[in-house]
């Protein structure tokens, strides 16, 4: 089947692209001598994961339950959970994934970990967890400098168990510049050897030191404290990405392939894919670089300037060869939020199509008994 034949909106997935971002970066952690563990929020998918560990990935970092356990049916060995968890159900069921496989927990307060050691003890196992390093995006996380006494104090919790530090540069999406790009990945190397070092120093050495986002990577990558990689969006990347220079068009694996179905003046169509498709993400931390809902691929003249739910409003600077029924792919801002609104990806390798890939852990998709 050729892709012009099929229906739209779809979300469309380039096999040969995310190949050959798999990888790219899997090749960087090799030679750095890092070990990847990437974060699976932005694909969701077992079969995509299946890929990962087949090409050097040892373990997942999650940003759902549903995700920890659709990579414990995986067989995955090492999982990271990036949150810590509060609610009673979710520390039970964090629980019952812990018996089967290693899934760590990151921890920022005593009275979460204090939640979490009560269950642990009462089910008879132990949670390995890492302490997440605030290095100044100000939403999880402990302050260098402090990280010693909050270890100290958790020691007394046995059923925890001490593996490391992780944290997440997210400022790094509100870069206006590649300048701002490099300023974070900076801090972020910074940040993490200071933050070692103190815990190394108060006998409490560090087994994992990680830290991902996809703009930092390449910097993270080469450092010698930061040993484990936790990158995302890389398998497909998006317009936040091209923005950020972390990517070009041709590195964009996924797209919505959309049809123009109405032109109701001469600088402006409609097509049929709207937020439920794209989104309305232009940049997850306040970032300006960011122009319309997504980025239209060889139409630089285009500008996709609003969403309803089904529809797409696309304006044209100058002039344009565009016409009614045209097919057009849209780079999404942020591929996660398109990924989880769709069930499937549909695989394509150049104009063919070559199957279906089902998105298996998008938010609240596993069911679970109420009551």
């Amino acid at each position: 089947m050729k892709k012009q034949e099929l229906q739209t909106p779809a979300i469309l997935l380039d096999m040969d692209i995310l190949e050959r971002n798999i990888r790219t970066y899997q090749e960087a952690c090799n030679r750095g001598g890092k070990s990847l563990w990437p974060m699976i929020k932005t694909h969701k998918s077992a079969e995509l994961a299946k890929m990962q560990l087949d090409a050097g990935a040892e373990g997942f970092l999650c940003g759902t339950l549903d995700e920890c356990e659709m990579l414990c049916r995986l067989g995955a060995k090492r999982i990271m959970y990036a949150y810590p968890t509060a609610n009673p159900a979710n520390i039970r069921r964090f629980i019952a994934l812990e018996k089967q496989t290693e899934l760590i927990i990151r921890l920022d307060s005593y009275e979460a970990a204090a939640l979490l050691q009560a269950e642990a003890e009462k089910e008879g196992v132990t949670v390995p967890y890492t302490v997440i390093v605030d290095m100044g995006f100000h939403r999880f996380g402990i302050l260098p400098g402090s990280l010693t006494v909050f270890v100290q104090k958790l020691s007394a919790l046995k059923n925890l168990k001490f593996l490391g530090i992780s944290t997440h540069p997210g400022q790094v999406y509100g870069a206006a510049s590649r300048a701002e790009v490099e300023a974070a990945a900076k801090l972020e190397r910074d940040t993490m050897k200071t933050a070692a070092a103190e815990l190394a120093a108060a006998g409490f050495p560090p087994e994992i030191v990680s830290s991902g986002s996809t703009p930092t990577f390449l910097s993270a990558a080469e450092d010698d404290t930061i040993n484990t990689l936790h990158p995302g969006n890389y398998t497909f990347f998006d317009a936040i990405q091209i923005a950020l220079g972390s990517a070009m068009e041709k590195d964009c694996a996924l797209r919505v392939f959309a049809t123009i179905i109405a032109h109701p003046s001469a600088d402006r169509f409609l097509c049929d894919a709207g937020s439920k498709c794209l989104g309305l993400d232009q940049g997850a931390h306040g970032s300006t670089s960011i122009k319309g809902y997504g980025r239209i691929v060889g139409h630089p003249e285009l500008t996709l300037a609003g969403l309803s739910e089904e529809v797409g409003k696309i304006l044209v600077s100058g002039t344009t060869n565009l016409k009614i029924g045209d097919t057009i792919e849209i780079i999404p801002n942020h591929s996660c939020s398109s990924a989880n609104n769709t069930s499937f990806y549909t695989a394509v390798r150049g104009d063919e199509v070559v199957g279906a890939i089902p998105v298996d852990a998008r938010e609240n998709s596993i069911h679970r008994e109420i009551g």
